[in-house]
């Protein structure tokens, strides 16, 4: 299985994200909300942009692998997808979010997609395998 690595990559990080997040809760005396600390705001939307993109990902991976798109294409997706998301999750880790570690994680982010998805019509049609 191809793609069980970016589920597990995935996962981790949404961990680490969690993680955070609870921390600062916790440094900051915040049970709900982010309390008006805009450290703690940026962490929250941060990880929520996260779960809005990822499962969305990892399911067009996940088709790639089923029709059998060629294993280098579905790593050049993967990969693609997994740093586009590691920076944009850096880009929220500090009170001024960091906009270019941002830009750059969303272009990635949509790149991966876009490929993801444009590569799972083509290869289910041509039927190329590999």
């Amino acid at each position: 299985m191809h793609t069980a690595p970016y589920f597990t990559a995935f996962g981790l990080i949404a961990i680490l994200n969690s993680m955070r997040i609870v921390m600062l809760r916790r440094r900051l005396r915040v049970s709900l909300g982010d309390g008006g600390h805009q450290i703690l705001a940026h962490a929250i939307r941060g990880f929520g942009n996260f779960m809005e993109y990822v499962p969305f990902g990892l399911v067009l991976l996940l088709g790639l692998e089923v029709i059998q798109a060629p294993v280098w294409f579905l790593h050049l997706c993967g990969g693609t997808f997994l740093v586009g998301r590691v920076l944009h999750s850096i880009a929220f880790m500090r009170e001024d979010i960091s906009m270019n570690a941002r830009v750059t994680g969303m272009v990635l982010t949509y790149t991966a997609l876009f490929f993801s998805a444009i590569g799972l019509t083509l290869f289910s049609m041509l039927e190329i395998h590999g």
